[in-house]
């Protein structure tokens, strides 16, 4: 028999583990579900040309095609890589039944065929919520996303997280006020700031034929930031001190325009979920595609990590035009595998059963079987020793899966329940005794900042 080798990239979990990804999962549903988004669930698979489009995607995708088969329509499939392009095809496909604007959350695997590293994945879980109108979006929906999605994360056990925002609007008034004309060129420069710092921003704008002095401007506007609103006077105050085209007066419109929805958007996001928002004009990611608002999440303390949680407003979800709409991401697997790994998160046990019925020996084993079905009947998971062996090792065996309780059966009663973490120990009837809520089922807690 060959010898088994990891696969890298498509990561299996232990129970354990698998814990604190079902906890994130569940708490993300209930939130999402809790502000009236609606799950939806698309195929695994769409036609190449729809995943691959234009774009580089092409090199990424996963292609489906069956075993002999020889040129059919299934070797034209491949695994959706993620969750926007499946919905854009449901939003188009589905429209006659869909009540606009339409409030959707979706949590499903996705598969990327990229280089596998420390959190990033070849087969992950992706957690999607977006809001999408038929022909116009109210702005404050793009602040809906975003305190919807600060809820999410401030209720999973992981440090405090802030949303960097930032608007297109305003990034694209001012660049085009100062001279540079390839806005989307200029966004893509100054998103590898923190890569190739500003000499090497400058370098590249220089090379799409930007001016000095707009770039020493971009570079300028890229250092504002603030938690509030005063971002506005710091932006008003570089574009009075900066050279402009000849008549600015369009841009000048497009740049107020921006500062006045990214002011409502931190204002809004702060006032529900205080101290989230920060607007940061040096966020670029995105903004190259983004219509309106774009935001980018960190974790406190981890800003290492990367963003944890991204997207922004869009003109078109459909690519021949119509269904604007906002959306946010998080890559769910990459956040669980960076709190397992930095030990920011852990789970209290690794198996459900709350009990450990003890077999005093196997003459009484179906006595012991009876205690735990009545527990069950009740909802508390446990299960049977699987030896009759001295209760001493029966309580070694709890232990070693984590188990916090073991139940020592009587001849002439239910006999009593042990806490082995505690040793307290008391007697117990089966129809009536209750765990701590805390011990019922498996929990996750944040690590001890300490």
């Amino acid at each position: 028999m060959a010898r088994v080798r990891p696969l890298s990239g498509f990561p299996e979990l232990t129970p354990r583990d698998r814990v604190v990804e079902a906890h994130v999962l569940s708490t993300l549903r209930e939130v999402f579900a809790l502000h009236g988004y609606g799950e939806i669930e698309t195929r695994a698979v769409e036609p190449i040309d729809r995943l691959a489009g234009d774009s580089e995607a092409s090199k990424e995708i996963y292609v489906l095609q069956r075993l002999n088969a020889e040129g059919d329509a299934e070797a034209k499939l491949g695994l959706h890589f993620d969750l926007t392009v499946p919905f854009a095809r449901y939003v188009e496909e589905n429209q006659g039944a869909l009540q606009f604007p339409f409030r959707r959350w979706q949590i499903q695997k996705v598969w990327r065929g990229e280089r596998p590293q420390e959190g990033r994945f070849r087969e992950f879980y992706q957690a999607d919520i977006d809001i999408v109108a038929r022909e116009t979006l109210p702005e404050h929906l793009e602040s809906e996303v975003a305190i919807v999605m600060a809820r999410a994360l401030g209720r999973l056990p992981i440090p405090s997280v802030t949303m960097h925002v930032n608007n297109r609007a305003l990034v694209e008034g001012f660049y085009r006020g100062v001279g540079i004309d390839d806005v989307a060129g200029a966004l893509r420069s100054v998103d590898k700031l923190d890569k190739i710092g500003p000499d090497g921003v400058r370098a590249e704008l220089a090379e799409q034929g930007v001016s000095e002095t707009a770039a020493d401007a971009a570079l300028e506007l890229a250092r504002i930031s603030s938690p509030d609103a005063s971002f506005a006077a710091a932006v008003e105050d570089l574009w009075e001190t900066t050279t402009k085209v000849e008549d600015p007066s369009d841009a000048q419109e497009q740049l107020a325009r921006g500062i006045a929805s990214l002011t409502a958007l931190v204002e809004s996001v702060n006032a529900a979920v205080p101290g989230t928002a920060v607007a940061d004009l040096r966020i670029a990611r995105g903004l190259d595609y983004y219509t309106g608002s774009v935001y980018e999440t960190f974790m406190d303390g981890h800003e290492g990590f990367g963003s944890i949680c991204s997207g922004g407003r869009y003109d078109s979800l459909v690519a021949g035009g119509g269904f604007p709409g906002v959306g946010m991401s998080i890559g769910v697997s990459r956040l669980v595998a960076l709190l397992l790994s930095a030990g920011l998160v852990s789970a209290t046990r690794g198996v459900p059963s709350a009990v450990l019925v003890a077999v005093t020996d196997e003459e009484t084993r179906a006595a012991s079987q009876g205690i735990a079905d009545r527990l069950r009947d009740r909802g508390i998971p446990c299960e049977v020793a699987p030896s009759a062996a001295k209760f001493g090792k029966q309580i070694q065996h709890a232990d070693k899966r984590g188990i916090p309780f073991v139940w020592f059966p009587a001849p002439d009663g239910d006999g009593q329940v042990k806490d082995i973490r505690t040793g307290d120990q008391v007697d117990a009837d089966a129809d009536t005794w209750e765990p701590p809520a805390a011990d019922r089922w498996p929990g996750v807690s944040a690590a001890d900042p300490a």
